[in-house]
Formats: structure tokens, C-alpha cells, sequence
């Protein structure tokens, strides 16, 4: 193996290696004389095929899987050399033209590759023991309670019969059949199901022609399945519903009383108020650890200014763009409704994705020096919280996860960065200040307008993020 050094500038590498084609050979030889011992081929004994026949039959497919076995090893082999972390897996590309490729399968020449990539920067860790931090502490007044409470009574309706033309937002009671060209299909047909006209529970198009139904009345629908529906014997395909309306019924705000409360699983208003305030203690706190999160990450992003790999931010800018892109189409916004440009937003965005890499790198250097693991329990949990986002899909996201170790780590990835700033935490000088929700709100909402105004400004402190109408900008991270 001969390796020349072509770049060796900042974080970028680059090699040529050459494996001389003798090397090969004897790979391949070796292989081919394993296969001679198994080998069962006519008109010769088990054990006995002469080599160069082998040689003849299997002897480019053989060195091709050399080829490539030889690739790796030897990629290992320089990396372990020089003591190089590549932050990636190095990119190879063969040197030379397609018939020199072709010389190397016959045998006839050396291998000669270039492997390209950027090492892991060193992190020279600071004392973050020092850093200042604040925890807001917030506990709910009997004001928050009345006010989840009001919400509570207009979210969960009583209804009651009414006279009428049924309009948005009244519930319509009704029995439906379900046609395709003439045919009844299979979950088409149902009796007495209640719909709140505009909740956009049924099909798009549905609900819209059941304004104006009356108690009695039945009415044919015609409405197209989507094209992305669940059921792929139905998407896309024009539906004919037969639809009897059983009953017209007007909504109105439910009292706030014992029965409310029953209705919702608690005892009685009392017990109601009791959860309803261990909810908003559960939310306050949430959202306040996620403002101290931001807190730590703003605190080492101010700390730290280093070289990252180019390929590793590149990497994350695509995700996030994509990320913003579906967002946006999803919204029906536009750049020019956000005040900004395409351009303008992407150097914004980059600006982020370089933060997110190099964050990534600080808390792995802090958690690595710290010995903070993920166990398998948590891991597990983890994967679990991660099935029930997909209601009625839970086995098989499970499965996906568990037989492709890189997409666990999607899951691992936030679990290692929970533990290692809850590491910061403990060790810095963190102090707590009570506030009221609407002054966390407010404080919030201030930090995070100022935190977008410094991102513009090309600025490093960015509070995670500016938040834009496309979605959630720098969220973590």
C-alpha cells in the first residue's frame, strides 16, 4: 500500500492510495482457493477444480468483491495510521478512466483510489461550571385554572336538537351508505355517527354539501377520495354516499359544574381544578426546562467559535431546508409573506445548521469526557414514545428502528443531549426566579424576538431560533 498526502489543509483531507496489483492477486487467489475446497462443477471432483479453471469462471467476480474489501481495509488502515477522526465516512473515487478499472479486475494493474474528508474538530473544553444561568419558576394562580377551565367547557360541547338548516358548526347525527361505481366498499356503510360540520373529520368535500340538511332529510353526496388516502383501493376514487340526517343538533357552551366533570373522568369540579393545575404545573415546568435548555445551548454556542466540518453542516442545512419547504408548501406561504428572500433565508438557515453541528460537537465532547452514556432502558423507553406517535403503526416503526441501528439513533441522539445539559446544569450556577405565566410569556416571547433580530444581523446568540410562520426555526439546537 502507497499513500501520498494530496491536502492536508484545516479540517480537509485527502489521499492517494495505491495497492499494487500483485496485492490483489493474492487476495484474489486466496479466495479463489477457499471456493475450490466447496466448488461443484462437472467433470471434476469436489475438492479438485485446477485453479486457473476457477480462475476462468469466477475470477472477475472475485476480484471485484477484492476490489472492494481491499477499498475498506485499506481506508481503515489510513485513517488508523494517522490517527485521523474523519467526521464522516471518507468519499473514495477511483482514479483513472473505466478500461484502467477494467485492467485492475483483470489483474493486469494496481489499484489506485483518492479518499476525500474532513476530520473531527478537536474541542478544547472550557469550564462550564462557571456559567450563570436561570431557571424560571412558575406556578399557576386560580386565574390560569378558570381559564383552562373556560376552555375545557367551549372544547367539550353539549349539543341539543334544533329546528332548521344545519350549519357549520352544528353537529349533524347520521347514517351513510357508501358507493364506488354502484358498489358498497368495505368501511362505507355506518349508522348514527355524529359530525361536527366544519371539524374536517370526514373526506374533504363531505361535510361542506351537509350545510343546510334538515332532521329527516337524505341527501346523496359525491365526493372524490384523496389521492394520499390511507386505503389504497380507495385514493382517488369518486364515492357516492346516500346519507340520512337522523337528527340536526345546535351546540351550545357546557356549564361548568359536577356533571362537566364527569363527564371528563374527575370526581367532581374540585377534583377537575386538582388536575387541571397538576396539568399546567406538568406544562409550565416542561416549557421552563426547555428555556433553560436553550439557556445552556446559547451559553456554549458563546463559548465556542471553531472550525466545523463543511459536509456535516451541509448535511444539516438540507434537512432543515427540506423541513421548511414541505412547511411552507403545507401553509401556502411564500418568502415574500415572511418580509424576506430565498436567498436571505438560506445564509439565515445555514447560520443555523452550523450552530446545530457545532453545538452537536461541544455537548458530544462534554458528554464523552463526562462518561454519560444512554442505557438500554432509556433507549428503549425512548423507542416506545416514538411507536405511539403513530397510532395503529406502533409495530412496525418499532421494528424499522430496532433493525436499522442509524435511525435509532435519532432516538438515542435527543436522549444523550437531555442527560449531558442536565450534566451542565447541576454543575453551573444556575439561580430561580419565580414569575407568573403571563410574565413567562411575555419574557419569552421578548428573548425570542431579540434572538431572531441577532440572526438577521449575522449574530451567534440566537435563543434556538427565530420562529417563522414555515415553522420552527433552530429548534433545539
Amino acid at each position: 500500500m502507497d499513500v501520498k498526502e494530496l491536502e492536508n489543509d484545516g479540517l480537509k483531507r485527502r489521499y492517494e492510495v495505491t495497492i499494487a496489483a500483485d496485492d490483489l492477486k493474492a487476495r484474489r487467489d486466496a479466495k479463489l482457493e477457499e471456493l475450490r475446497k466447496t466448488a461443484r462443477i462437472p467433470g471434476f471432483r469436489p475438492g479438485k477444480v485446477p485453479l486457473s479453471h476457477l480462475q476462468r469462471l469466477y475470477g472477475q467476480n472475485t476480484m471485484a468483491e477484492v476490489v472492494d474489501q481491499a477499498i475498506n481495509e485499506t481506508v481503515q488502515a489510513v485513517l488508523s495510521e494517522r490517527e485521523e477522526r474523519p467526521a464522516y465516512q471518507p468519499q473514495v473515487d477511483l482514479a483513472g478512466e473505466e478500461k484502467d478499472v477494467e485492467k485492475v479486475i483483470r489483474g493486469e494493474a494496481d489499484l489506485t483510489f483518492i479518499m476525500d474528508f474532513e476530520v473531527t474538530p478537536k474541542v478544547e473544553l472550557k469550564d462550564y461550571s462557571s456559567l450563570k444561568l436561570e431557571r424560571f419558576k412558575v406556578t399557576p394562580d386560580e386565574k390560569d385554572i378558570d381559564e383552562a377551565l373556560a376552555n375545557l367547557a367551549k372544547q367539550v360541547k353539549d349539543y341539543e336538537d334544533k329546528d332548521g338548516k344545519a350549519e357549520k358548526g352544528d353537529r349533524v347525527v347520521i347514517s351513510f351508505v357508501g358507493r364506488i361505481d354502484g358498489e358498497e366498499f368495505e368501511g362505507g356503510k355506518a349508522d348514527n355517527v355524529p359530525l361536527e360540520l366544519g371539524s374536517g373529520q370526514f373526506i374533504p368535500g363531505f361535510e361542506e354539501q351537509m350545510i343546510g340538511v334538515k332532521a329527516g332529510e337524505e341527501r346523496v353526496i359525491k365526493v372524490p377520495f384523496p389521492e394520499d388516502y390511507g386505503v389504497k383501493e380507495l385514493a382517488g376514487k369518486e364515492a357516492e354516499f346516500t346519507v340520512r340526517v337522523e337528527a340536526v343538533q345546535a351546540a351550545k357552551e357546557s356549564e361548568i359544574d359536577n356533571a362537566f366533570a364527569l363527564k371528563l373522568g374527575a370526581k367532581d369540579v374540585d377534583d377537575l381544578r386538582r388536575r387541571i393545575r397538576e396539568q399546567a404545573e406538568a406544562e409550565f415546568a416542561q416549557m421552563t426546562e426547555e428555556e433553560l435548555k436553550r439557556d445552556v445551548l446559547d451559553a456554549l454556542d458563546a463559548q465556542y467559535d471553531f472550525t466545523v466540518p463543511e459536509k456535516m453542516v451541509e448535511a444539516e442545512f438540507q434537512q432543515i431546508w427540506h423541513q421548511l419547504e414541505h412547511q411552507m408548501k403545507e401553509a401556502g406561504s411564500t418568502f415574500a409573506d415572511e418580509g424576506t428572500s430565498e436567498e436571505e433565508a438560506r445564509e439565515e438557515y445555514r447560520r443555523i445548521a452550523e450552530r446545530r453541528v457545532r453545538l452537536g460537537l461541544v455537548i458530544g465532547a462534554i458528554g464523552e469526557e463526562a462518561g454519560i452514556t444512554v442505557p438500554e432502558d432509556e433507549l428503549h423507553q425512548g423507542l416506545i414514545d416514538r411507536a405511539r406517535q403513530f397510532p395503529g403503526q406502533e409495530k412496525e416503526v418499532f421494528e424499522f428502528y430496532r433493525k436499522n441501528p442509524e435511525a435509532l439513533m435519532e432516538i438515542r441522539g435527543p436522549i444523550f443531549e437531555r442527560k449531558v445539559v442536565e450534566h451542565i446544569v447541576q454543575k453551573a450556577d444556575v439561580s430561580e426566579r419565580e414569575v407568573g405565566r403571563e410574565e413567562l410569556e411575555k419574557i419569552l416571547a421578548e428573548r425570542h424576538e431579540e434572538g431572531a433580530k441577532e440572526l438577521k444581523r449575522g449574530g451567534k446568540k440566537t435563543a434556538g431560533g427565530a420562529k417563522k410562520k414555515g415553522g420552527k426555526k433552530g429548534e433545539n439546537a
